[in-house]
């Protein structure tokens, strides 16, 4: 018993420790190579003002599951516009499982990284285009439908105007009516413009 209480008192205390970390101490705690430690470290430094820049910078490098997912957490809680072009960097990753939770973050963002994802629809990369319009919704964005609109008359990459279409098939409105149109004229020799153009006219026009 007298082992257990002072394990017990051990783990309070080192919990306490953890607690009482400086702002300094967190940023380091963040390149230990203890993945349970870094972790903590994650979820405990939002309180301190470069917290941002910190998890920001850890993310781009983390290949654990389960502390990538605690730094983004910790990330969508401090609404810093700065955190924008941080995960648009994280875009360009070539570690897929990365670009696949960078794009869920952005999702559950809103007004504080509209800036940088408009910005993103022009990037010289048709990927990152495609992943940003993969982010984009209605209820998040509401001028998501001119932004597709934008996208499917001037982008000159097809996959980026087809995943355009498809989100247009869910929100578009009359006003993407002649767009539609002029998008089947530009690419009218590719089946899959013809396709979803047509499905996203169908249902604008409740056929």
């Amino acid at each position: 018993m007298g082992l257990v209480k002072a394990m017990t008192v051990a783990s309070a205390e080192k919990a306490g420790a953890i607690e009482q970390q400086s702002c300094e101490e967190l940023a380091a705690a963040l390149e230990n190579c203890n993945a349970s430690v870094r972790r903590r470290a994650a979820q405990k430094i939002i309180s301190c003002l470069d917290a941002a820049t910190v998890l920001v910078s850890r993310l781009k490098r983390e290949e654990n599951t389960a502390v990538r997912e605690a730094i983004l957490n910790s990330l969508l809680q401090l609404h810093d516009p700065s955190i924008g072009a941080g995960l648009a960097e994280c875009l360009r990753s070539e570690d897929a499982a990365l670009r696949n939770d960078v794009i869920e973050a952005f999702k559950q963002l809103g007004a504080e990284v509209e800036p940088i994802l408009r910005s993103l629809l022009s990037d010289p990369d048709p990927d990152v285009r495609i992943f940003v319009v993969n982010i984009l919704n209605s209820e998040r964005h509401p001028d998501v439908e001119q932004w597709l609109i934008e996208v499917i008359e001037h982008d000159a990459h097809v996959n980026v105007c087809a995943t355009a279409v498809d989100l247009l098939c869910e929100v578009g409105t009359e006003a993407a009516i002649n767009p539609l149109l002029h998008l089947k004229a530009r690419f009218v020799h590719d089946a899959y413009i013809q396709f979803a153009a047509d499905l996203a006219l169908k249902r604008i026009r409740g056929i």
